[in-house]
């Protein structure tokens, strides 16, 4: 599987998503800088790393979401490829309009830095073909900024089009119906708070996080 980074000022997850795909499957990863216009050419999978962005200035992925390589993402994301945003990424993905929805400030209005449990909710994207039955898994949750909001015409719609692919177990930071990501409606754009990056071996604590580059990796050779 090939895949880029991307790396933007303040963001401190791309080397733990280097390293979990080529863990995971062997994967090979370029690093792009955000203000690169072009991306590498035959990409299986874009990942938008977690991090502090621009210092979160403004609205957290605000300004990056305006960062030239974006453009590139969208491109990418039109043409079918796979895009992972997580945490800080998840946040560009929605500022930059590829996901519905919004994340504010957590309800606490702490940061929540934590083992986290989550409910599998769609088995069948590109991203969780590879946990098969499994119902429940582990990753981490770091954020300040990590809860997911959408008016209710927009939250209808992504319910009603089984958009929601992960759920907190508990909820740490006041989620609607305790979304913890989502997909688009093409299902090749994924957007989560938790880090599937600091969960891909046992050493780690969980290595939950795994099957989801191997479930991208299964999407890849079938395409």
């Amino acid at each position: 599987m090939k895949a880029a980074v991307l790396v933007f000022p303040g963001s401190n997850c791309d080397r733990d998503c280097k390293t979990a795909v080529e863990t995971s499957v062997n994967g090979k990863v370029e690093m792009v800088w955000h203000q690169e216009t072009e991306l590498p050419s035959g990409l299986d999978l874009i990942v938008i790393p977690g991090g502090f962005s621009y210092g979160d200035y403004l609205r957290c992925g605000a300004m990056a979401s305006q960062s030239p390589v974006m453009a590139a993402v969208k491109r990418e994301a039109e043409r079918g490829v796979s895009v992972l945003g997580i945490c800080n990424g998840f946040q560009i993905l929605c500022e930059s309009g590829l996901l519905p929805g919004a994340l504010l400030r957590n309800s606490g209005l702490k940061y929540v830095c934590k083992p986290i449990e989550l409910t599998i909710e769609n088995r069948t994207t590109r991203f969780t073909n590879a946990y098969g039955n499994k119902q429940t898994v582990w990753m981490t949750q770091g954020n300040g900024d990590g809860n997911f909001f959408a008016d209710a015409d927009t939250l209808k719609a992504i319910e009603d089009n089984d958009q929601v692919v992960f759920r907190y177990v508990e909820n740490p930071n006041g989620s609607m119906n305790n979304i913890a990501g989502i997909i688009n409606k093409a299902g090749n754009v994924l957007g989560m708070m938790p880090h599937p990056d600091r969960a891909f071996e046992d050493a780690l604590g969980s290595a939950d996080g795994a099957p989801m580059f191997k479930s991208l990796l299964k999407a890849a050779v079938a395409a």
